[in-house]
């Protein structure tokens, strides 16, 4: 499940001991300056002792920090990772919210998630799920049942090739990739062309930006949620982006 892209915590715990320090020079300041530069001996030693009194702030300044990063990531990269490849989306496509889900169809945690997802985009006739192909778990094998995936796509045949694969028994093959192409009319013939090699590589630098660390993972609004998360998860992070929308 892993793609080894984690982010490092150490510039996060820096950051988050960098914010104490403010708070710290600003008391200091306060206290006997007069105005003056803080003593550097007495903000080491506010933070000090702050810290240690309260040591639960350190994960949760480095949670809010991650939070605010993961937010600005997305921004920025917003319009590739809301635009659909072709016919990869369900629900409403002008939904006021985009669910956006990174997989490979050889994750066993993805194939989890599609009832999930299913359900979701039954229940709210206003949200759009675009799908993103992050082929990343079984080399050759994950990177054609993507690229079948996209041609599908094309074809106006996403969701049929997305769920006869999934529905497949035994390990992502070969064989299991062609039998659902076959059963849902998608020919396989096409699948290096450049804007299907191009989707791919953005998708794969896109998630390299995020620090995604595994598939399936999920965006929506300022949010990104890792592993199969589940139905209630997914909806609350739905509700969240909307409600965010309309403050």
């Amino acid at each position: 499940m892993s793609i080894g892209w984690k982010r490092a915590a150490g510039g996060l715990g820096a950051a988050a001991l960098g914010a104490i320090a403010t708070v710290a020079v600003m008391s200091g300041s306060g206290h006997g300056g007069h105005g003056g530069a803080p003593d550097p001996a007495a903000t080491g030693a506010i933070v000090r002792s702050y810290i240690l009194d309260h040591p639960e702030i350190i994960p949760e300044a480095m949670g809010r920090l991650q939070d605010q990063q993961t937010a600005q990531a997305i921004a920025a990269n917003r319009a590739q990772i809301e635009a659909p490849f072709a016919g990869a989306f369900a629900g409403n496509p002008k939904g006021d919210v985009t669910l956006v889900e990174y997989f490979d169809y050889a994750c066993g945690y993805c194939r989890q998630s599609v009832a999930d997802v299913d359900r979701l985009v039954a229940s709210d006739p206003k949200l759009r799920v675009v799908y993103k192909e992050l082929p990343v778990l079984d080399g050759a094998i994950s990177d054609r049942a993507a690229q079948i995936s996209l041609v599908a796509a094309k074809a106006g045949k996403f969701g049929a090739y997305h769920h006869a694969v999934y529905n497949g028994t035994g390990p992502l093959s070969d064989a299991r990739m062609d039998a659902a192409a076959k059963a849902v009319g998608v020919d396989t013939a096409g699948l290096d062309s450049a804007d299907i090699v191009n989707e791919i590589n953005a998708n794969l630098t896109t998630g390299k930006s995020l620090h995604m660390s595994g598939t399936p993972t999920f965006v929506v609004g300022d949010q990104l949620l890792s592993g199969a998360v589940g139905y209630d998860a997914l909806k609350e992070a739905v509700d969240k982006a909307r409600a965010a929308k309309t403050a």
